[in-house]
């Protein structure tokens, strides 16, 4: 393995930082799916990476800086996958089902499902918590909600609020990704996972697409 040269000083280079970042954030998520929020340390978190908690704290002042990292990380990620649907010229509703299967995939991931279940589940005691899960989820699916909103203009969506909409689709394709990731499975069949999104997105026109577009046996 070659190794980034240190700065003189023995400053760590750039890609030396941005390593112990990704080190660190996926410590610090990994940590809070296991333990909690409330029931983890900074100084816990820096004892599992193997550096010292000044280091840590020189990063992030508090646990909740650690947090909300985490989550922008992901959020980042999470809309660029969304976004790549967007941007493929697709027709307004070909593209709403393109980010509806990547919503899908994305949530059934077991790494980053566990982290949000037990934020979620943390966040039913914690009103504070439950304020920034809420902009956090709104923030994630306002590609989708914007999709919901051109496939409305198209025709091809039922007139109505795209974010009550969009809620709709999240809480189908959720039911969805319980299902695989509660499957017994360590390696899902991909044949299955289609199955399962596709039965859902069929709710999904049958109850929110205009009647004259909807598809033959839906």
């Amino acid at each position: 393995m070659i190794r980034a040269r240190r700065r003189a000083g023995g400053r760590p280079t750039r890609e030396e930082a941005e390593a112990l970042t990704r080190r660190l954030l996926d410590s610090a998520r990994s940590t809070f799916a296991r333990k909690g929020i409330a029931n983890s340390s900074m100084e816990e978190i820096a004892a599992e990476l193997g550096i010292s908690k000044h280091t840590l704290y020189r990063r992030y002042p508090n646990r909740q800086a650690l947090l909300e990292a985490v989550v922008e990380r992901d959020l980042v990620r999470f809309r660029k996958t969304l976004a790549e649907a967007a941007g493929q010229g697709e027709a307004p509703l070909a593209a709403l089902r393109d980010m509806a299967f990547r919503y899908f995939r994305f949530g059934t991931d077991r790494d980053y499902s566990a982290f949000y279940l037990s934020v979620t589940a943390e966040a039913v005691f914690s009103l504070p918590l439950r304020e920034r899960l809420a902009a956090w989820s709104s923030a994630a699916l306002e590609p989708l909600v914007q999709a919901i909103i051109s496939a409305q203009a198209a025709g091809m969506v039922v007139p109505g609020s795209a974010i009550e909409i969009c809620h709709v689709l999240i809480d189908l394709l959720e039911g969805a990704n319980n299902r695989v990731r509660l499957c017994l499975s360590e390696s899902p069949d991909a044949s299955e996972r289609l199955r399962l999104f596709e039965s859902r997105w069929a709710v999904f026109q049958t109850a929110m697409m205009p009647e004259p577009n909807r598809p033959l046996g839906v």
